[in-house]
């Protein structure tokens, strides 16, 4: 059969069914459940219009339990058998023991920890500053144009610009064109040294400050004891970023870097993540750009005029009257960028297929279901995917609901 015919008779099929559901489910109501004669026609008429919204949620309630919840309670009963046999947590047992799901949860924190609030950060700044430029629009189409690329279509442009070639050739990837540009002098050492430093030290004592202010009403009488979990995890998790840090910037300090030789940059452990959280960072900074230009769009001109009259520099403006006003969307915004860094799985397995130590929980899942073919431990991965992102999805429809309210 030709394709587009398919597609065509696809369509009509589809559109045709839900039309003659929809026309025969409220007729029989009408006329056969529910008639609207007799002496009960007004209470089955009320009966009626209380049934009716059910049918019209019937096939999507079907759709997402057979798509959706039929699939976990699948992964949960297979996570808990091997080969046929029930096996009880020895799955989970056998996952945890293994050094490559470690690393899979580590490289996922630190994707957490970076890419929502790297994507976050430009994407403000993006949203900001095309509104005050002539050519904001073209500019915002020209940030949001990644957005329309798939992620296997955008790992392969960038592993093009990640690529190497043998120093007797030209060099097509970028990075390496311009990586064999420096020498080892006062600029190489600042760029390549200095920089790093005080970027990893800026980021480590933002991370101390933003500890500090859940552990600090920990320290105070009267707090809530519902609280002090969550304090102790971001402290937990802050010592650890901060720990990082300091590695990062012993690194830094040791490494003999090998000037005028290509590098293999998706290589290099440790530094390979962030090269594969660029990106997702330059595909979701768009996505954040059109979101948050949007709030700042609907913040009320008096509040910025209120501070200007009050002697308010743009840089107070931005940071104390837009930036609070914006700050369930810029959550919103963040809390989605998590969900997407959760699932990460085709730019690992297109760029380094979880080689180097940049394995993730998606690839983790993928080998061992599809290639390893131990669908117990690869039904026990999708679990532990699937726990780490129901509290986000939880949080952000309560916070729907919220604000509906």
């Amino acid at each position: 059969m030709n394709p587009a015919f398919q597609a065509v008779l696809t369509i009509v099929i589809g559109v045709g069914g839900c039309i003659g559901y929809f026309y025969a489910s409220n007729l029989f109501l009408d006329k056969v459940v529910f008639p609207a004669r007799g002496p009960e026609a007004g209470r089955n008429i009320t009966r009626a219009n209380m049934v009716r919204p059910w049918l019209f949620l019937m096939p999507a309630i079907v759709a997402l339990g057979l798509y959706l919840a039929y699939p976990v309670f699948a992964s949960f009963w297979l996570s808990l058998n091997r080969d046929g046999t029930f096996v009880g947590l020895a799955n989970y047992q056998q996952m945890m023991s293994e050094p490559k799901f470690w690393e899979s949860m580590r490289n996922n924190l630190l994707w957490l920890v970076v890419v929502p609030a790297a994507s976050t950060a430009f994407g403000l700044l993006a949203a900001q500053l095309t509104d005050r430029i002539w050519w904001g629009n073209l500019g915002k189409s020209l940030i949001f144009m990644p957005m329309a690329i798939s992620f296997v279509g955008a790992s392969v442009i960038w592993k093009l610009i990640y690529d190497t070639r043998p120093v007797e050739q030209s060099q097509i990837g970028i990075l390496n064109a311009i990586w064999l540009r420096f020498e080892g002098g006062p600029f190489s050492i600042l760029l390549l040294k200095v920089l790093p430093i005080l970027f990893l030290a800026g980021f480590g004592l933002i991370v101390a400050l933003v500890a500090w202010s859940f552990v600090r009403p920990l320290l105070a009488r009267g707090q809530s004891a519902a609280t002090i979990p969550l304090g102790l995890f971001v402290a937990a998790a802050a010592l650890w970023l901060i720990w990082q840090c300091a590695s990062g910037i012993l690194g830094v300090l040791t490494t003999t870097l090998n000037y005028g030789q290509p590098q293999t940059w998706l290589t290099i452990p440790f530094y390979n993540n962030f090269f594969l959280m660029v990106v997702l960072v330059w595909i979701q900074a768009g996505f954040a750009m059109v979101i948050l230009s949007a709030a700042l769009r609907g913040i009320p001109s008096e509040t910025i005029e209120a501070a200007v009259l009050d002697g308010a520099n743009p840089f107070q403006i931005f940071f104390r009257i837009m930036v609070p006003q914006i700050m369930g969307t810029i959550v919103v915004v963040w809390t989605t960028i998590t969900i997407v860094v959760l699932k990460v799985f085709d730019i690992v397995l297109a760029m380094t297929n979880g080689q180097w130590e940049t394995q993730v929980l998606a690839n983790f899942m993928y080998d061992k279901l599809f290639r390893a073919f131990d669908v117990g431990v690869g039904s026990a991965a999708a679990m532990v995917i699937m726990l780490l992102v129901t509290p986000i999805l939880v949080w952000n429809v309560y916070n729907a609901r919220k604000d509906m309210r």
